[in-house]
């Protein structure tokens, strides 16, 4: 994540997001659940992408391997897998509104279109 730039969202915590245009690409945050699900599922069937990462740090991981296994075990069941070397895991350090250094996990997790 070399091309990255800090955004300042709630609760002290600075959101790392990408400058590239990544239509692809799916955010975890704090909206409900089916909507992350949703937007996987529209990436996969209205956009024809072959490939689709799901995105997310700290509290929110959990919530995003949930989401990947709801896609592809109940919405597109037999359609998408996630892709081989397709799980990437880390963790990222930067200064909270305090000045505190902190560090937060992330995972990224690559789906693909099965052939």
């Amino acid at each position: 994540m070399s091309d990255d730039v800090p955004q300042e969202i709630s609760e002290g915590v600075t959101k790392i997001t990408d400058t590239k245009s990544d239509n692809h690409t799916v955010f975890v945050g704090p909206k409900p659940f089916m909507n992350y699900v949703t937007g996987v599922v529209m990436q996969f069937t209205t956009q024809s992408a072959n490939e689709v990462v799901v995105k997310a740090r700290g509290r929110f991981i959990s919530r995003a391997v949930d989401i990947v296994e709801v896609a592809t075990k109940r919405f597109l069941e037999g359609q998408i897998e996630i892709a081989r070397d397709g799980i990437k895991v880390g963790s990222e350090e930067f200064e909270n509104k305090e000045g505190k250094q902190v560090r937060v996990s992330y995972i990224e997790l690559s789906l693909i279109r099965k052939n």
